[in-house]
């Protein structure tokens, strides 16, 4: 059986498992078209466990076209890449399965242009696979038929691994009776001001509470304060390494990801969620949030969800998680049971039933 060409910009570390399995399942080759990534980490450069190809976008129209696969999966970001694989698949005669995470449509006038394009994308996809159901209900609304789910995972066992240890930076906030954690961009649409606000708001001490901020701080060393928002019980760090983020993971109390919707993004999911409910972290989220409106982050159940931009009911989500360690240790156990589904396993499936639906799926 001939392979299935998968046409994406990156292969970032947290997707290379899933990669991996899906070929495993189907026998996919990947082409990789670069591009800016504004999510998940850089893309790995070294050898890759999967067949995979670099190309450029104007190289995949004729790839697609070339006749070597049983069907072609493209992605909605690129350039030419969308149009490119579209055309290949259809001069081909295979099918096309389209993969989508918008449940907004970027407003810019940039964006304006590709709006039409994409709707017509969406409806004539053989398939359309998606990050979760409220992806699936945006391109339903859009024309899109034989939508199926391909779970957000990241890879489970390592971020459950028992293999950590106390963060040993002596600004590590070791003493902090609960200690939040934030990890993302320092980028308006991750509601990092919004948090700040709501930290303010509690008023929390030091000696009770201390908000890590991981990934935020542009520059300099671990544990240095940014110069423009000194904020008390504030730590703000620069990216970790997996394993270093695993070890904060595992000493934090709360995830908190409070990000906000603009002209421009909205989150297609967060895959810091499936990382801390690995290490049995309640997590806040705002509903602007995918891993929230996709199911994964349940209001009272695994976490607790809030209006995006709402100060005052982040502040309050936080104070109650804050004064109540039976809540968090009730949350964040839920959270854990319910994480192992939003494995490789599941998102490698999810492909292989939009194969199946179009009769090209080499899985049992």
């Amino acid at each position: 059986m001939k392979p299935v060409l998968f046409v994406t910009g990156h292969a970032p570390a947290y997707r290379v498992g899933a990669f991996a399995r899906l070929h495993e399942r189907e026998n996919v080759e990947f082409a990789l078209f670069g591009g800016r990534s504004r999510h998940g980490g850089a893309a790995i450069e070294a050898d890759l466990p999967f067949p995979h190809r670099r190309v450029s976008q104007r190289e995949l129209l004729s790839l697609a076209a070339s006749g070597r696969y049983r069907a072609v999966v493209c992605p909605t970001g690129g350039r030419l890449a969308p149009l490119a694989s579209w055309a290949g698949a259809r001069r081909a005669g295979v099918p096309l399965i389209l993969w989508a995470s918008l449940w907004a449509h970027p407003v810019s006038v940039v964006h304006a242009f590709s709006y039409l394009p994409l709707r017509r994308l969406y409806r004539s996809a053989d398939a359309v696979v998606t990050y979760g159901p409220h992806v699936s209900d945006y391109v339903r609304a859009r024309g899109a038929r034989n939508v199926h789910v391909a779970p957000q995972s990241v890879d489970n066992d390592f971020w459950s691994s028992p293999e950590v240890a106390p963060p040993s930076d002596p600004s590590w906030p070791a003493d902090a009776d609960v200690r939040f954690l934030f990890v993302g961009r320092p980028v308006r649409e991750k509601g990092l001001e919004v948090l700040l606000a709501a930290w303010r708001a509690c008023e929390l001490k030091p000696a009770q509470a201390a908000l890590v901020l991981v990934g935020a701080d542009p520059g300099g060393a671990p544990g240095d304060g940014d110069p423009h928002a000194q904020v008390e019980g504030v730590f703000w760090w620069r990216a970790l390494t997996p394993s270093a983020l695993r070890d904060a993971y595992a000493d934090c109390d709360v995830l908190v990801l409070p990000s906000i919707r603009t002209r421009t993004f909205r989150e297609p999911w967060g895959l810091v969620v499936n990382e801390a409910m690995n290490r049995r972290l309640p997590v806040i989220a705002s509903d602007a949030v995918g891993a929230a409106a996709g199911g994964l982050v349940q209001d009272g159940h695994n976490g607790l969800v809030v209006a995006a931009g709402d100060v005052g009911a982040l502040a309050d989500a936080i104070a109650a998680l804050s004064q109540d360690p039976q809540l968090r240790a009730r949350l964040g156990e839920a959270g854990a049971r319910d994480v192992r589904a939003y494995s490789h396993d599941a998102w490698a499936e999810g492909f292989s039933r939009a194969l199946a639906s179009v009769g090209v799926s080499k899985a049992p």
